[in-house]
C-alpha cells in the first residue's frame, strides 16, 4: 500500500475527521503504519475511544483506497496532498485543516491571494446587485474568489468572477460525484475549465448533510485573505464561516442592509460586533494594502449614450434585449449560447452600465 492509498484509506473511514487523522500522524510514521497499528498503541492517543480504534483495526471493512483513487483518474480529478505546493497556504496552517483536498480543475499560485464571499442561498434584488458588484471588482483586482457553490450568494459570487475574467474557487460541502446543487453543474463545468477548481475535502460519493456543510466553511474561512459577506438573516451559516474567519485571524467585511431587511440583519449584526462595513470593492482592497497583481484594464463604459464596440458575445446578447425587458430564457433563445455565458455575458454589460438587472432575472437596456 503506498502512502497516498493509506491517508486516502483514513479520509474514508466514518467518524475520524482531519483532527484526529492529524493525531495518529503525529504519533505513527506514516498513515500506513496508523492502519497497521495495534489496539493498544492507538487507545493511548487522546481522541481515540474503543469505537474509533475498533474501525482503525477492521479499516478494510469501511474503505476501499484503490478504488478511491481509480475513480479520481477516470474523472480528470487530483489529490493535492497539504505537502504539496499547490496547497493553499493559508489552509494549511490551520489546526484543522484537510490532509489533502479532491481538485476538478487546477489550483494556482495565485490562489492564495484568494477573498472569500459568503451570505444567504435566498438571495434578495439587493443582495444580488451588491454580490455581483463587489465579487466582480475584487476578481478584476486580482484576487480569486472563494465560495461554495450554493444557491445565492455563492452562486452570483462565482459568476462576477468568471464575468470579471478572473478566477474562482469553489468548495463544496459533498463529494465531487455528488455535486450540490445539481442546478449548478454547468457553473462547476466552467470554473474547472480553466477559470479555477472545484474542490472538496470529502470522499467522492459523500452526500451532504448538516455537518458537511460547516466543515465546508471552515475550508472557506480558512483559505481567504478575507471574508466577505454580503448578505444574510440572523440565523445563517454565513456566520458561522465568519466567527470561524475571526478565529482563524481574517478580517471580516460586511454589507450593511436596511434595518427592517430581515435578510440583512446578520450583516448589519457583524458590523456591530466589529465586522467592517463595506459599499465598495476599494474598502477592502484599501484594507488589505497592495493588490496581488497589476490591476486589469477596466472594462470600458457607456458614456453619453454612446455604446462603445463589443466582443461578439456581449454584441449579441445587446441586440437580443431589443428595446423592451427580457428574462434570461429569451435571451438564450434568441442568441444560442448557453445559459451560463448568458448570464456572465449580462454581468459584463451592466459593468459597462448598458443594463440594468430589474426583479425576477430580467434586464433591460439602459
Amino acid at each position: 500500500m503506498t502512502s497516498l492509498e493509506a491517508l486516502v484509506a483514513l479520509n474514508l473511514l466514518p467518524k475520524i475527521g482531519p483532527v484526529r487523522i492529524r493525531r495518529l500522524l503525529d504519533r505513527f510514521a506514516s498513515p500506513e503504519a496508523a492502519l497497521a497499528a495495534s489496539r493498544d498503541e492507538l487507545l493511548r492517543i487522546d481522541g481515540i475511544g474503543e469505537e474509533t480504534a475498533g474501525i482503525l483495526l477492521n479499516w478494510q471493512d469501511h474503505a476501499d483506497p484503490a478504488a478511491e483513487l481509480r475513480e479520481v483518474q477516470e474523472r480528470g480529478l487530483s489529490i493535492v496532498r497539504l505537502e504539496d505546493p499547490a496547497y493553499p497556504p493559508a489552509l494549511r496552517e490551520a489546526y484543522d485543516a484537510p490532509l489533502f483536498l479532491y481538485v476538478w480543475g487546477k489550483l494556482e499560485e495565485r490562489d492564495r491571494h484568494a477573498i472569500g464571499v459568503v451570505g444567504t442561498r435566498r438571495i434578495t434584488t439587493y443582495g444580488r446587485n451588491v454580490t455581483k458588484k463587489l465579487s466582480f471588482e475584487l476578481a478584476h483586482a486580482g484576487f480569486t474568489i472563494v465560495s461554495g457553490l450554493a444557491r445565492g450568494v455563492d452562486t452570483v459570487a462565482h459568476e462576477a468572477a468568471l464575468a470579471a475574467g478572473g478566477r474562482t474557487v469553489a468548495v463544496i460541502g459533498s463529494g465531487l460525484a455528488k455535486l450540490f446543487p445539481a442546478e449548478n453543474l454547468a457553473l462547476a463545468e466552467k470554473i474547472a475549465d480553466g477559470h479555477g477548481a472545484v474542490v472538496s475535502e470529502f470522499p467522492l460519493h459523500t452526500s451532504p448533510d448538516k455537518q458537511t456543510f460547516p466543515q465546508r466553511n471552515r475550508i472557506v474561512a480558512a483559505w481567504s485573505r478575507a471574508l466577505l459577506v454580503t448578505e444574510c438573516p440572523a440565523w445563517s451559516g454565513s456566520l458561522i464561516t465568519a466567527n470561524l474567519a475571526s478565529e482563524y485571524g481574517r478580517p471580516v467585511f460586511a454589507v450593511p442592509g436596511p434595518i427592517n431587511a430581515p435578510t440583512s440583519t446578520g450583516c448589519n449584526r457583524l458590523i456591530r460586533e466589529g465586522a467592517t462595513l463595506v459599499t465598495d470593492g476599494a474598502d477592502i482592497l484599501d484594507d488589505l494594502g497592495e493588490l496581488p497583481f497589476a490591476r486589469q484594464p477596466s472594462l470600458p463604459f457607456a458614456e453619453n449614450n454612446a455604446v462603445p464596440e463589443l466582443p461578439p458575445e456581449e454584441a449579441s446578447v445587446f441586440a437580443a434585449l431589443g428595446d423592451q425587458e427580457s428574462g434570461v430564457d429569451r435571451l438564450i433563445d434568441a442568441t444560442g449560447l448557453p445559459s451560463q455565458v448568458v448570464t456572465a455575458t449580462l454581468m459584463k454589460l451592466e459593468m459597462r452600465r448598458l443594463v440594468r438587472a430589474l426583479p425576477g432575472f430580467r434586464y433591460v437596456k439602459r
